[in-house]
């Protein structure tokens, strides 16, 4: 091994220590009245969303529930998705796993993040998933819709006592976006 001062040493401890357990974290898009999605899909089209999305998820483990997946036109390309789903009859396409329930998920996600090089998981949904692992997240990356639309799923309040907001970018709709936005960043308080 090469000599590395004392002070880089711990850098690297760090580092290597964040790649066997790295941070898990929610992306999830949310409408003023917690509606993340109706009849399995997302009830507004804003293609900054998307992008942002795709940014931020690119080279990672990507957790999510089977009806989410379905929801997809495609898999992700560039990112290994993990599906939890308890339907034995479940063929996941290349780059795609299946996990029967979100402990196996998890343990699957450190797995693969680890043979990437990737500094954390992301979980994407639906609300199931999210309600799942929401005690276990370390990041909440949000993106606030500034519609109230009808929906059958929800993400929950964020609880400004466990939840730190450490950005917020407001945007104005751009090109293909039907409604204003923000991108919001949370970290899990110390507690």
């Amino acid at each position: 091994m090469a000599y590395l001062p004392a002070a880089w040493q711990g850098i690297e401890r760090i580092r290597d220590e964040r790649l066997m357990n790295p941070p898990l974290a929610a992306i999830v898009a949310v409408a003023e009245n917690g509606v993340i999605g109706l009849d399995n899909r997302l009830p507004w089209h804003i293609s900054s969303d998307l992008k942002h999305f795709k940014a931020l998820t690119l080279g990672k483990p990507v957790i999510m529930g089977r009806k989410t997946f379905a929801s997809l036109a495609r898999p992700l390309p560039g990112r290994e998705t993990i599906v939890v789903t308890r339907g034995a009859d479940f063929a996941p396409p290349p780059s795609v796993f299946a996990a029967a329930d979100v402990e196996a998920a998890l343990q699957l996600a450190a797995q693969r993040a680890q043979a990437l090089g990737a500094d954390e998981i992301l979980v994407a949904g639906g609300g199931e998933i999210f309600a799942a692992l929401l005690d276990r997240l370390d990041r909440l990356y949000v993106t606030f819709v500034a519609l109230a639309p009808p929906g059958d799923a929800f993400f929950p309040p964020i609880d400004g006592s466990k939840w730190r907001e450490v950005r917020r970018e407001n945007h104005a709709p751009g090109k293909g976006d039907e409604a204003a936005f923000a991108f919001a960043e949370y970290l899990r308080r110390e507690l």
